[in-house]
């Protein structure tokens, strides 16, 4: 006998939607997450798709209409609980927009559970576009298959941050001048943990000063190159879920989902 189709297959397009999700209650989609179901995806009726509502977890539902405005959904099994992410948040200083957007995407794709753009006084941009921000942070987590969407905060000037640093979560400092080498420092850390990377033309001297002043504050080195600032920011994240986060196989310090 011919092998029973997976279900739902591989092929199955990804969105999350606002809505909270429950077994059997439709939900109706529109504007640019339909025009991706029936458009560019084409879709119909009992065609599967994998939705996430950054609550529940992941579902598996049933197209039951695809029209031209919007497209009928409704879930029938939650294939995957929201997922427990580390308790880690990447603290990045905003670069020109084609390099932030690619930090933003990255972040996402490994785990990080909140972003935290920052505004220094080297920095070439000081604003953030939120609703596009918002769309690639979501566009990655449905490409990566994450359940859980990164917290993404508002851009804050550094001083401010440090100002009101919490006092039991470590400030990994990616210090150009130098610092402990960051795959040991990641390693022999536990509990609540963020990740300071600094703009194209890096901290200045006061801001240095500042951080480094901030017991929570940790300096660490990246190597002996001088790295572009998303390079640094997905490298150090990159090591970080290595050495002490969920790729490490073993168990790490999680958080509990965001109130909206």
């Amino acid at each position: 006998m011919p092998a029973t189709p997976a279900w739902p297959p591989r092929s199955a397009p990804r969105l999350f939607v606002a809505q909270p999700l429950a077994e059997g209650v439709a939900l109706t989609v529109d504007g640019g997450q339909a025009h991706y179901l029936a458009k560019v995806m084409r879709v119909g009726a009992g065609d599967a798709v994998v939705l996430c509502d950054d609550a529940t977890g992941e579902w598996t539902a049933r197209v039951i209409e695809a029209g031209k405005r919007d497209v009928v959904l409704v879930p029938e099994t939650r294939t995957r609980p929201r997922e427990q992410v580390p308790d880690f948040t990447l603290c990045a200083a905003l670069l020109k927009k084609p390099n932030f957007d690619l930090v933003l995407e990255k972040a996402t794709e490994l785990g990080v559970r909140r972003i935290q753009p920052l505004i220094t006084h080297r920095c070439v941009a000081d604003r953030l576009n939120p609703d596009r921000a918002r769309t690639i942070v979501t566009e990655a987590a449905e490409q990566c298959a994450r359940t859980a969407l990164p917290e993404l905060a508002e851009p804050a000037k550094l001083d401010a941050l440090l100002r009101q640093w919490p006092a039991d979560r470590a400030l990994f400092f990616a210090d150009e001048t130098g610092g402990d080498p960051a795959a040991a420092a990641f390693a022999a850390h536990r509990g609540p943990a963020a990740l300071l990377i600094g703009p194209e033309g890096g901290f200045d001297d006061g801001e240095r000063a500042a951080v480094r002043a901030l017991p929570q504050a940790r300096p660490i080195s990246l190597g002996p190159r001088i790295l572009r600032g998303e390079t640094a920011a997905i490298a150090a994240t990159a090591l970080w879920m290595a050495m002490a986060g969920d790729w490490a196989g073993q168990d790490v310090p999680t958080a509990e989902p965001h109130a909206n």
